[in-house]
């Protein structure tokens, strides 16, 4: 996972992609449903897919029956979010289908962020009109490179042609949030290589570009082909190098560099479906292998699709696991999720919801941070500098 109302519960249709720049309240839950399909498995991906289609039919109708199991715990939303897997595999009469039923179980505020992820070689200028009707009002696009070489050793279906062809594609059909997935620190990839491919992106002037690390899970394809032709993955300093590269190439041209490895052209127009989750806001997560959080418990579907599908013809949630979270836990995770961000952590807020005052309880650990300028310390937030947000995930053991 990508980490999971207005008063008229009905099917609403935004036909000319409007974008709100209006006060978000982002306390409120958001939507996710992961599309657990891919027609091939990229050699980087760890996220649940299967490499098959045959069984979309039955997942959309199951993920639609999933949503009765959670309209009255989960009545109202204001981002919805297709992942995956791919959701542009779907047709638009099988997201049509999705969309309806979001619409018809639960409460979607009218200014609601209406996110899909599309695969560039999947999508047509065509089908981007089709999505703008249904109520799709951001696009995240895969593209991950403009250099035909990195895209294939990462084992992605599209070229670069293909994926520019999508950004042009998308914002002829009208699109005016359009968000851009790259990788860096790939092998072969120096720092020249990259600042090339930013530049490219910057060329579409998207809203927003999320700037990943490649980072490698064991139980994938390129893990093995690293261990295999012994290939090596950035060191420390070179990992630094493109970070630094990225954040400064974004920054220099207005971006807004608000989380570890996301950008965006103004507040407006940050992510406000993954907010949610750096602000430990509740989500609900439908599909297989969806991860859900309500504020205090968190739960997992099966991550498996078949499994997935004959638990709800039971009649029954297809919960693998759950947990209970501690105030200590919460705390924690809020810390790790707020130290990755450009706001950081309001310290008031944080007291209040957890019952631990950081100043008072870290003080000194506090003080060389902000000594050491990793982290700093105004009106009451506690936030990470640049420095800071390298090396984010440390910076919760405080």
């Amino acid at each position: 996972m990508r980490f999971g109302g207005s008063e008229d519960p009905h099917y609403v249709f935004y036909p000319h992609n409007f974008i709100w720049h209006i006060p978000v309240n982002t306390d409120r839950p958001g939507l996710y449903i992961h599309v657990p399909f891919c027609l091939s498995k990229c050699g980087y991906c760890s996220f649940y897919s299967v490499s098959s289609t045959h069984l979309i039919p039955e997942f959309v109708q199951a993920v639609v029956n999933e949503m009765v199991f959670y309209k009255e715990t989960f009545p109202s939303f204001d981002t919805i979010y297709l992942g995956g897997g791919t959701p542009s595999l779907l047709s638009v009469s099988q997201i049509d289908d999705i969309l309806k039923a979001v619409h018809n179980n639960f409460n979607i505020d009218q200014h609601s962020e209406i996110t899909m992820e599309v695969n560039p070689g999947d999508v047509s200028l065509e089908y981007y009109q089709q999505l703008r009707k249904l109520g799709i009002n951001r696009l995240n696009i895969g593209i991950q490179s403009f250099d035909d070489a990195i895209l294939k050793f990462l084992g992605r279906r599209h070229t670069a042609r293909e994926a520019t062809a999508a950004i042009d594609h998308a914002r002829k059909a009208g699109f005016k949030n359009i968000g851009i997935d790259l990788i860096y620190g790939v092998f072969g990839q120096d720092i020249k290589r990259w600042a090339k491919t930013l530049q490219k992106a910057l060329s579409f002037a998207p809203e927003h570009l999320s700037c990943y690390q490649l980072s490698l899970d064991k139980q994938t394809s390129l893990f093995k082909r690293y261990q295999q032709d012994s290939l090596p993955m950035p060191s420390e300093d070179q990992a630094l190098d493109f970070f630094k590269t990225t954040s400064r190439t974004l920054t220099q041209a207005d971006y807004i560099h608000y989380e570890v490895s996301n950008s965006a052209r103004s507040d407006s127009l940050k992510s406000r479906h993954n907010m949610k989750y750096w602000r430990h806001v509740p989500y609900l997560g439908m599909g297989p292998a969806a991860h859900s959080f309500d504020g205090e418990n968190r739960w997992w579907n099966t991550a498996d699709v078949e499994a997935y599908l004959k638990t709800i013809d039971e009649g029954k949630k297809p919960v693998e696991k759950s947990e209970n979270l501690t105030k200590e836990q919460l705390a924690l995770e809020a810390l790790f999720l707020g130290m990755r961000t450009k706001d950081g952590i309001d310290l008031e807020q944080y007291k209040t919801r957890y019952g631990s005052d950081l100043l008072m309880e870290k003080r000194q650990t506090i003080n060389e941070l902000i000594k050491n300028e990793l982290v700093g310390l105004k009106d009451g937030r506690l936030y990470p500098t640049l420095a800071g947000m390298a090396v984010a995930d440390s910076l919760a053991l405080i």
